[in-house]
């Protein structure tokens, strides 16, 4: 019996997590000197805004990006998103850094499991960049990969 109750809550809340609004993880990046982000998505009806914590190598500098995301669907449980953001970073002893940032990518989020895969690029405009620091001012971009559970 304690089976098949375990077995009950694991397939409602799959079910639920398949239609999730919200999701968690992690993107891994190159181009822009990033290694790695926490990744947060928030579920914002048909559209959602995601809020990236990343770390940037060549400097030890860390960064908060946000960005708003239009989704559409493409086929099934693949979409395309695109939306514009902003990054604030902060590169220990220089300074702070601010950029405005736009991205544009596909998902897949299949309905049997409550993860989401993403591929994406992440163009920026950098404004503001302390000198010594990894940035620079004017235009860069990063490709990323992202992986999510969804909640």
């Amino acid at each position: 019996m304690k089976k098949v109750f375990v077995l009950l809550v694991a397939v409602v809340a799959l079910s639920f997590a398949s239609n999730a609004q919200n999701a968690l993880g992690v993107r891994f990046g190159a181009g822009t000197g990033t290694n790695a982000e926490l990744s947060y998505q928030m579920g914002l009806g048909s559209n959602r805004l995601e809020l990236d914590l990343g770390w940037t190598n060549t400097d030890n500098s860390f960064h908060l990006a946000g960005i708003y995301q239009w989704n559409f669907n493409i086929s099934g449980d693949f979409n395309w998103f695109v939306g514009p953001g902003a990054v604030l970073g902060y590169c220990p002893n220089h300074g702070i850094n601010l950029a405005i940032a736009g991205q544009i990518g596909i998902e897949w989020a299949p309905s049997s499991i409550p993860f989401n895969f993403t591929l994406d690029a992440r163009p920026a405009y950098t404004l503001i960049a302390p000198e010594h620091c990894g940035n620079v001012k004017g235009f860069g971009w990063g490709v990323n990969l992202g992986i999510r559970y969804r909640f």
